[in-house]
């Protein structure tokens, strides 16, 4: 199927590895002009080079820490200037240490807030102006499964990224008549070094071997297994379609039927 973004810039933040990567993966698989950023520059450069070689389309990548908005508003003016204004954007940041309301110290939150809510917020602000000018333009956030489930021992996630939401489908509402689309992909178990730093927090905190933390994630999905990152950038790819301009201010889970709810 033909997405219709090909030629399309597209910029997915903390895209190096896991979620942030699949998502840039399978965008530059459609040949979008992509630009990826991590802390990491040398890191980003590395991983532009890879998915340049591997997709034959333009990647470029930035240093850039998504808890801080000067770098934030500088890795605005460097894509802008290298690539072009995003018609795509792809928010996602590292996910906030885990704990409990008794575990958590209060300049904790300050921090998390930062990270997983006013990253997103800062780099929107930037980039909508462009899009509205275009009449065009795709906004697809990563949250969590946890904004309709929150999950225990991640206080600080639960709270940033439901924040996060609040925003998102308020502006997707404000953003409709421009042409513009903004919704969220809601991750539930995938094989990502998130995914491995939380499971060797709790295996340390209950002294057991890793493997058998992992397992039990794997048994506890209806599918049996942990999802792909590559089969969730496949669902950022298809938001990001000209087929999605109907699908707006929507959470879209990826999580393998997890979620038990029914809405």
């Amino acid at each position: 199927m033909d997405f219709g973004i090909q030629g399309k810039v597209a910029l997915v933040t903390a895209s190096t590895r896991g979620l942030g990567r699949g998502c840039a993966e399978q965008l530059a698989s459609e040949h979008c002009k992509l630009a990826i950023c991590s802390r990491n520059p040398t890191e980003a450069t590395q991983v532009a080079r890879e998915l340049s070689q591997k997709t034959g389309t333009q990647v470029v990548g930035f240093g850039a820490d998504m808890g801080n908005a000067e770098e934030i508003n500088r890795l605005i003016q460097e894509v802008q200037a290298s690539l072009g204004d995003p018609d795509i954007l792809v928010t996602n940041a590292g996910g906030p240490p885990p704990g409990t309301f008794a575990t958590t110290p209060l300049d904790a939150y300050e921090k998390a807030l930062g990270l997983n809510l006013m990253s997103a917020v800062h780099l929107i602000h930037g980039l909508t102006p462009a899009m509205v000018s275009k009449g065009w333009g795709r906004i697809i956030a990563i949250t969590s499964i946890s904004v309709k489930q929150p999950i225990g021992n991640l206080l600080l996630s639960n709270m940033a990224r439901t924040g996060l939401t609040g925003f998102l489908k308020t502006i997707a509402t404000e953003l409709a008549p421009s042409g513009i689309t903004v919704n969220a992909l809601l991750p539930g178990t995938h094989r990502t070094s998130r995914i491995d730093q939380l499971a060797q927090h709790r295996a340390d905190q209950e002294n057991r071997p890793v493997a058998e933390i992992i397992q039990e994630m794997k048994d506890a999905n209806p599918c049996k297994t942990i999802g792909d990152p590559l089969d969730f950038g496949a669902a950022a790819v298809f938001l990001a379609s000209v087929q999605a301009r109907y699908i707006t201010g929507q959470n879209l889970l990826i999580d393998g039927g997890n979620y038990r709810g029914l809405i």
